[in-house]
């Protein structure tokens, strides 16, 4: 089954479709369900990030596949269904690096670092073998897929201090 998850997740009718469909249907599950059911992490594991917009600073709620990391930490692809741009959601981690993400039921503030060099490419061998299809995705455009590592980091302590 997963074969075939992948043979179709890479076909460009996928690519044409999945970003009109998909992203709406995970932000209506995830609210209903109140962040208990995520329809897409079926195929992937997957996330909602809450990011500022680039340019309007304004609070956006994007679904997104993900890869875990052992750390604790998680890897986002900015594949766009192997569409030629760059997805908004990875100009607004460039421009506002802090964000928030709910995971598996949880929110949990992380701060994303894109991905360069050595450190790209250990990552991005990583992605293409949790899903094959990212290599496909990059094969049919001519930007680079842009990779961040987002990590938790601690809440900000409220209340007076001790």
């Amino acid at each position: 089954m997963t074969r075939l998850v992948q043979k179709v997740s890479s076909g460009r009718t996928f690519a044409r479709l999945a970003p009109h469909v998909v992203p709406a249907l995970d932000r209506a599950v995830h609210r209903l369900t109140r962040g208990r059911v995520l329809p897409s992490a079926r195929m992937l594991p997957g996330l909602i990030l809450t990011a500022r917009g680039a340019k309007s600073g304004l609070l956006r709620r994007t679904p997104l596949a993900c890869m875990p990391e052992e750390d604790g930490g998680w890897i986002l692809v900015g594949s766009n269904f192997g569409r030629p741009g760059h997805p908004a959601w990875t100009a607004n981690l460039l421009r506002h690096p802090d964000a928030e993400i709910s995971w598996q039921g949880r929110d949990i503030r992380v701060r994303a670092r894109l991905l360069e060099g050595p450190e790209r490419e250990r990552a991005w061998s990583a992605v293409v073998a949790f899903w094959p299809p990212y290599a496909r995705y990059q094969a049919r455009v001519d930007r680079r897929i842009r990779l961040f590592r987002l990590v938790p980091v601690p809440a900000p302590v409220s209340g007076p201090e001790a």
